[in-house]
């Protein structure tokens, strides 16, 4: 039987609904749309076979194979709701508050069995961040961050601890997907001139000195982010600073680093400075990608041992997204980007698509792996909500756009476990739509008054690089890795120490005739008694290599100013001076 198409949720003031995924779009029946804007959240189960949303008076639960309703409770403040992995337990968070005469508030985070509708436990949680306990897969797990400590419990059991990992501070943790043994990744910040640093554990061994499966420190850390791989083998850690001492960036430094389960670990050598704006696993868990550096950024594809497996050049994107089977990335620039996103097939690394999804705030891949939902939300933006759907190969399949008067707050497709979806091959013609595809305005830059009769220069603010197949003939080989580049430094420098010693030893010799284009210049190292004599051939090689690299970028098609091109005109009276000079000594 051939799974369901995933429905569509959205959220706004024209209130709760579904959407029919595709081919049809049209309202589903599962869910009777609830009208008003009273709706502040909702959540599927993993497998997406029940829904829960909050109305500002109850927070009720319906199975959508069913369409009938389960539970309803009464939390008419609730703001976070999130099942436990198989759907045995559905947590709640509320805001916590506290009476006026300062005592404690009521526990705010509360644990329901979904089976029977009893609460199982509440907790006190004043944070929204973290508010909601770490599941294992299987939930024989459950962890909680409280005063410094994980605490762990077992099978659903939340009136017994089962376990603590006690470190000194500590910030954050992340419990590892997939199947036992169960490992988990702790960040405990640094203070007092230590540096911070993360650990990894399995459960449940936690005590004595050596008790850690891997270990990495840094001092450039003021907040980090924890990303396990699928496997669970492996942790990458983005680690960043509030403020950039070398004041190169307003947002702060972010530096990445790789942790794996066997005790290995690495700093990820990023080739451009810059920010890191997103880092991301692949599902197969054996290549991530980053992307990283100043606009226009780069974005790269690592292997397991932090080397670039290929490098898709530079451009505007902030973003990267692999879908679900691993096969297909997009790298978009979203924000304050102009929406760009260019589609990659990346087990040949060609380019499927280049869409572009203007002022959208929200992406995420369809569980089929065939279909992109793109988005414009308030409150990130007011105006020009709605959302479209997308075949990744650019086709825009349907859209919607909210009433001027109206708002979107939030859109998202119902999850499917892994494996529902077979993977498909990849097609690179453009599927068939009804929608008319949406030529993006291009804003023209401002031309002052006395240039707007004139001819346009294509004159760029910065050189953007192709990616890693599309380079000329010297670009095609892939990047080095660290231990290549350190050896062919090693190397040319040892070319270069050999040639200056044969210069050395026949200093007489008259040097070799070179055509124009190659001066001469590059290779002779004259020497004579007279300093003034030295300085004026060293000025004029300096000139010559200048406009040796002028040259070059005007065979590129850059184009050059009118003193540029005067330097060039001089290159004939230059050469002559310079061989008059050498001639002299």
């Amino acid at each position: 039987m051939a799974p369901s198409t995933p429905l569509l949720t959205v959220r706004g003031s024209e209130g709760l609904y579904m959407v029919n995924g595709p081919p049809h779009f049209t309202e589903s029946t599962v869910f009777p749309r609830e009208s008003g804007k009273n709706c502040k959240v909702y959540t599927f189960s993993k497998d997406g076979t029940l829904f829960a949303w909050g109305n500002g008076e109850k927070v009720n639960i319906i199975s959508v194979t069913n369409k009938g309703l389960l539970h309803s409770f009464d939390l008419p403040k609730a703001v976070c709701l999130e099942f436990s992995p198989k759907n045995t337990v559905l947590a709640t968070w509320q805001p916590y508050t506290t009476s006026k005469d300062g005592t404690a508030g009521i526990p705010n985070l509360q644990l329901y069995d979904v089976k029977t509708g009893t609460c199982l436990k509440s907790f006190i949680q004043k944070k929204t961040q973290n508010w909601c306990p770490s599941w294992s897969e299987d939930e024989t797990l459950c962890a909680r961050n409280v005063n410094n400590e994980v605490h762990f419990f077992e099978n659903n059991n939340f009136n017994t601890i089962a376990n603590k990992l006690h470190l000194q501070k500590i910030n954050d943790f992340v419990l590892s997907p997939g199947p036992q043994p169960y490992k988990v990744a702790v960040y405990v910040p640094g203070s007092k001139g230590a540096p911070s640093f993360v650990r990894l554990y399995q459960y449940p061994n936690f005590a004595g000195p050596h008790a850690a499966l891997a270990n990495k420190s840094f001092f450039k850390a003021d907040k980090v982010t924890m990303l396990w791989n699928k496997k669970a083998t492996a942790v990458l850690v983005i680690a960043s600073t509030d403020v950039d001492k070398t004041g190169a960036s307003y947002y702060g430094e972010q530096t990445l680093h790789y942790i794996a389960t066997n005790g290995e670990s690495a700093v990820v050598q990023l080739p451009k400075n810059g920010p890191i704006y997103d880092v991301v696993w692949n599902s197969s868990s054996t290549e991530f990608c980053a992307v990283y550096g100043f606009m226009p950024a780069k974005a790269t594809i690592f292997n397991l041992r932090c080397d670039p497996v290929f490098d898709f050049g530079t451009g505007p994107r902030n973003a990267a997204y692999y879908s679900p089977h691993g096969h297909i990335l997009v790298l978009a620039g979203f924000g304050n980007l102009r929406g760009q996103m260019e589609v990659w097939d990346v087990k040949n690394y060609k380019l499927i698509s280049k869409p572009v999804a203007s002022d959208s705030t929200y992406f995420a891949w369809c569980p089929d792996g065939e279909h992109i939902l793109t988005a414009t939300c308030a409150p990130r933006l007011r105006v020009n909500n709605g959302y479209k759907i997308w075949h990744y190969t650019g086709s825009i399949l349907h859209k919607y756009d909210v009433p001027s008067n109206a708002e979107l707050w939030q859109v998202s497709w119902q999850p499917f476990l892994d494996g529902v979806f077979p993977a498909k091959t990849i097609t690179y013609q453009a599927v068939p739509s009804e929608v008319p595809s949406e030529e993006p305005k291009v804003a023209t830059a401002y031309r002052p008054p006395a240039l707007r009769n004139k001819p346009i220069t294509n004159s760029k603010l910065h050189e953007e690089e192709p990616p890693q197949n599309m380079k000329s003939q010297s670009g095609n080989d892939k990047p080095l890795s660290k231990t290549a580049l350190k050896n062919q430094r090693k190397h040319e420098a040892k070319k270069a120490a050999k040639q200056e010693a044969r210069s050395d030893k026949s200093p007489d010799l008259a040097p070799t005739p070179a055509p124009q284009s190659t001066p001469r210049n590059t290779i002779s190292q004259s020497i004579s008694g007279d300093p003034e004599i030295d300085k004026k051939i060293k000025n004029l090689k300096k000139k010559l290599k200048a406009i040796e690299q002028l040259k070059e970028q005007a065979a590129t098609g850059k184009q050059l100013e009118k003193n540029q091109l005067e330097k060039i005109q001089k290159e004939t009276a230059l050469l002559q001076e310079l061989e008059d000079l050498e001639l002299g000594i």
